[in-house]
């Protein structure tokens, strides 16, 4: 789910406006970008002016799917997600941050009066992991517990640093460990950290760096992205040894 970048929003369609009576009801698909708080909640930048968005207004209850099967041969054997929640408007500056940080185009637009911010209280989920391997998902299950308070106020600083000094780790973290291509234009800035892992993007394209552990303080994110920094220089293609530079000892 963290490394979507898109969904497919179904919300209920409102069926007395005179452009859609009978309809009420109606399962109503639509495409939206996503980005999440630090505990996995969705976040949806949305017009009034939107279908959707009035749907909203009317019945807060939406679905989303996250697809995770691009670029497979038979992709009923890749894996999905289907979210179940509640839309809310959020004024949280930190929502609306973590969004445009990952979807920096959105800052052309998120200005304007008719677009907010809303954020997805979710109840349940529906895992499609492959074939035969499906099974429902309560909260607890998906979600983390609670935002990392001293995480969530580092953040901002730790992305600027990432992205001043580190221009070559977080390639390595997007080519070695994501497994993204060595080949674009451009360079990979991070975009995001939480407890889980790390958002990498470079122009339209998003990678994602799971930890190996919960990540809850700054200095803890440091010990995680210089080693993350080491593991990748040891597995580059071309590398001679397994020796830390300075950068990795002082992250």
């Amino acid at each position: 789910m963290r490394g979507a970048g898109l969904a497919a929003l179904s919300t209920a369609l409102r069926g007395d406006d005179g452009q859609h009576d009978g309809r009420g009801g109606w399962p109503y698909p639509s495409l939206v970008q996503v980005a999440f708080d630090l505990d996995g909640t969705p976040l949806l930048l949305l017009s009034t002016l939107a279908d959707h968005t009035k749907n909203i207004a009317r019945d807060p209850r939406v679905g989303l799917l996250f697809d995770g099967t691009a670029g497979l041969a038979e992709p009923l054997s890749g894996p999905r997600l289907s979210v179940l929640g509640r839309a809310e408007r959020s004024e949280e500056p930190r929502h609306r941050a973590r969004f445009l940080a990952r979807h920096p185009g959105a800052g052309l637009y998120a200005g304007f009066a008719d677009f907010s911010l809303y954020a997805v209280s979710v109840e349940r989920a529906h895992l499609v992991a492959g074939f035969g391997r499906v099974r429902w998902l309560d909260r607890a299950e998906l979600m983390l517990p609670a935002i990392p308070m001293a995480l969530a106020e580092a953040e901002k600083a730790i992305l600027s640093h990432m992205n001043a000094d580190h221009a070559d780790a977080l390639r390595l973290y997007a080519t070695v460990l994501a497994g993204r291509s060595a080949d674009g234009a451009g360079s990979w800035t991070m975009t995001g950290i939480d407890p889980d892992g790390c958002d990498l993007r470079r122009s339209g394209e998003m990678a994602r760096v799971d930890f190996d552990h919960g990540v809850e303080n700054p200095e803890d994110a440091r010990v995680t992205l210089a080693g993350l920094a080491r593991q990748a220089r040891r597995s580059a293609p071309g590398a001679a040894d397994g020796s830390v530079d300075s950068d990795d000892r002082d992250g």
